[in-house]
């Protein structure tokens, strides 16, 4: 049962979520199939209200300065549409045969007070079905209290979308050059608590690739979050219609390939950005592993997957196909997150994009 944009008001959460078309599919609620047979294997919700998102974040689907006529609440996000359906439905079907190769389940806050009761209220009815839930929160509305009954409720993990790489490109995207709510300080205070109350390595934070940072400021984001003992999601900018950044252009493959490869070493302490080498412009020219070594590790693909929360059996359950790239794009060989294992042909076409 998936709902329409006719008669939302009454469609709102904490009863009803939106779900990304990929969990949309998985979950049986929309036809569809992966290219190339990828699965899904974390389930993405949103919390869902008439009024929306307080937030004005300059690239992000959900802003509160970006409708698209026609669409209302019903805008797509990520790239793709988010069908709003009924929880109790979602409940069910994630105990069901056709989902039961999710190991996780994503609830995903916006900025909007009544978020902070609903999530609580959102995650103790899911857990029942899904074994392990992360909830993607809004450091702008909560505090340690709140991090705290979020856990009591069922939650083991926490994220945190920082998505920009420095303060000032923070507060141009997201806070006062955009009139946002968003505060880069409150952010990584909020950072530090989750590890606090959840423990290290069960907080993370996502950020986004090509929004306006160099590489070398990128790598030192990555670096300060590791040391806070949190983790490190990477997306790969994709301009969203009818946003303030609909026209900035999505990061070279290069530039996002070498992220990726940093961000694998640096998070299995497999090199540390100081060793690393930059140019002029701040771009990677030295991981600080070198040889048979570096190649090996390219070598295995994982550098080149979707980073995002754990599961059961996998290191990244959260594996988003095509959140960051079209099909099309992907069958030229510009898939920028692997949902699955990277065969030798997409290593072949990752080393030549590497530089």
């Amino acid at each position: 049962m998936i709902v329409s944009a006719k008669g939302r008001a009454a469609c709102e959460s904490p009863d009803y979520v939106r779900t990304s078309t990929a969990a949309a599919m998985t979950m049986g609620f929309t036809p569809g199939r992966f290219y190339r047979d990828a699965r899904l294997y974390c389930v993405n919700l949103l919390l869902t209200y008439e009024e929306g998102c307080s937030a004005r974040c300059a690239y992000c689907g959900l802003s509160e300065g970006r409708l698209i006529p026609g669409h209302g609440e019903d805008q797509s996000f990520i790239r793709v549409d988010w069908p709003t359906v009924p929880l109790d439905e979602v409940v069910r079907r994630l105990g069901g045969e056709q989902s039961s190769h999710v190991e996780r389940v994503c609830v995903s806050m916006i900025t909007n007070l009544r978020a902070r009761d609903d999530t609580l209220d959102i995650v103790e009815r899911l857990k029942p079905a899904a074994e392990r839930i992360s909830v993607l929160i809004t450091p702008t509305i909560v505090d340690e209290g709140w991090l705290r009954e979020l856990k009591r409720s069922g939650a083991d993990m926490v994220g945190i979308a920082v998505d920009a790489a420095t303060p000032e490109l923070f507060d141009k995207l997201r806070g006062s050059g955009v009139g946002g709510p968003h505060d880069w300080g409150k952010y990584w205070a909020t950072l530090a608590e989750a590890v606090t109350v959840f423990g290290r390595m069960n907080a993370s934070i996502h950020l986004i690739v090509g929004v306006g940072e160099t590489e070398r400021e990128m790598v030192d984001t990555i670096t300060k979050a590791h040391g806070m003992g949190a983790r490190v999601h990477l997306f790969s900018f994709f301009p969203e219609e009818k946003s303030l950044m609909e026209d900035h252009p999505q990061p070279p493959m290069g530039q996002y390939r070498r992220i990726q490869l940093a961000r694998y070493l640096i998070e299995h302490d497999l090199a540390e950005s100081r060793a690393m080498a930059f140019d002029g412009d701040g771009r990677i020219t030295g991981f600080g592993v070198h040889g048979e070594k570096l190649e090996s590790i390219i070598d295995l693909g994982l550098p080149f997957m979707t980073s995002g929360c754990p599961g059961r059996t996998m290191e990244n359950a959260c594996n988003r196909p095509f959140a960051n790239d079209t099909p099309a794009q992907a069958e030229m060989g510009l898939m920028r997150n692997f949902p699955f294992q990277p065969n030798q042909g997409d290593i072949r076409r990752v080393k030549a994009q590497l530089g």
